[in-house]
């Protein structure tokens, strides 16, 4: 049922006083809000309808309304004004983003910090590799007959190294044909592929080489796993705690403990830039009474990542939507080109 412009203004007020206070919303304060231009009946009329169509809840008999999950899923849909940032605001995530540039994990660390003090709410951040990473090229070093060096060059140019141990002796003589086989038969496929092209060459080769290459090809498949994981990092959990919704520790400390211990769980999009999801619309049970915002950035050399951000129903999402995005872009610009920054919003 489409409603009518008086119901979508009463519960876009509904909505951000709610935001605002944490407290439920009466009519007085809605007429206020409205310059009076309608009436306190009016307006109870409204609220009882808007509530009876899901929009809206009552606490208590006496008591005002707040927003319903739905209510806030068509605030932000269609009601939420986009927001623009103060000149104090953008210059605030320019220099967020001073970030020195340094092993990925440090970086994520820093950056999960600075957008949790940005929004003021629990904030996670994760890297991820758009493809698939592959081998590109094997060697294999002599150092004795019980040692050698296995060298891989991975599909994005990195180079990992690592001392086998065999077990059986193998003459370094050797070492070449198997190097030949490791880069005839086992580069550009994932860990699955190798596995049954080693089961193809068993009969091609001595028992000792075909040890040698099974370690080599083991040792392969868990640098490509390592290296596919997604580095994930969570910051300020413990600002739930300031928040009227989770003052019941039980309620808090299920949140908190899912951030700190089920982080791999936490809501990762892959469609579009920018992701809101409200209550029910989180599939996990603990965050069931939260909302979460996501935003994508690209960090170059075939990785992307989130940036997300946890908090109440109530949060101000205008709010969070406007610096996540602004803090993405900024990341954006700043794995591309690290000289350049996101440019200054006029003050408005």
């Amino acid at each position: 049922m489409e409603l009518s412009e008086r119901k979508r203004q009463i519960l876009k007020v509904v909505v951000e006083d709610y935001i605002r206070t944490a407290e439920p919303v009466g009519s007085k304060a809605i007429a206020a809000e409205m310059g009076r231009s309608v009436s306190s009946a009016t307006i109870r009329n409204e609220l009882s309808d808007l509530t009876e169509m899901g929009y809206l809840e009552q606490p208590h008999t006496s008591a005002g309304r707040m927003p319903s999950p739905k209510g806030y899923r068509l605030y932000v849909n269609e009601l939420m004004e986009a927001q623009r940032l103060s000149l104090a605001e953008t210059e605030k995530i320019n220099q967020s983003l001073q970030l020195k540039m340094e092993e990925l994990d440090r970086l994520l660390v820093q950056a999960g910090r600075a957008v949790s003090a940005l929004v003021r709410y629990p904030a996670y951040i994760a890297a991820a590799r758009k493809t698939e990473l592959t081998v590109r090229r094997f060697e294999l070093l002599a150092v004795d007959e019980w040692n050698c060096i296995l060298v891989m060059m991975t599909s994005d140019s990195k180079v990992k190294s690592q001392l086998l141990r065999t077990q059986l002796k193998v003459d370094p003589a050797d070492l070449p044909a198997a190097a030949n086989l490791l880069n005839s038969h086992f580069i550009n496929t994932d860990s699955g592929g190798m596995s049954q092209h080693l089961m193809n060459v068993a009969d091609q080769v001595s028992p000792q080489l075909f040890l040698l290459l099974s370690q080599a090809v083991s040792n392969a498949a868990d640098v490509l796993e390592e290296a596919g994981q997604r580095e994930i990092v969570t910051a300020g959990a413990s600002r739930l705690l300031k928040l009227p919704e989770f003052r019941d520790a039980d309620k808090a400390h299920e949140l908190m403990s899912f951030l700190a211990d089920s982080k791999e769980e936490l809501p990762m999009p892959e469609r579009r830039p920018m992701e809101i999801l409200i209550g029910p619309e989180n599939v996990k049970e603990a965050l069931r009474d939260a909302s979460v915002v996501v935003a994508s950035y690209d960090i170059g050399e075939d990785m992307r990542g989130l940036i997300g951000v946890v908090g109440p129903t109530r949060m101000d999402y205008a709010s969070v939507a406007a610096r996540l995005s602004s803090f993405a872009e900024g990341l954006t610009r700043l794995f591309g080109k690290p000289e350049e920054l996101p440019p200054k919003e006029e003050a408005k």
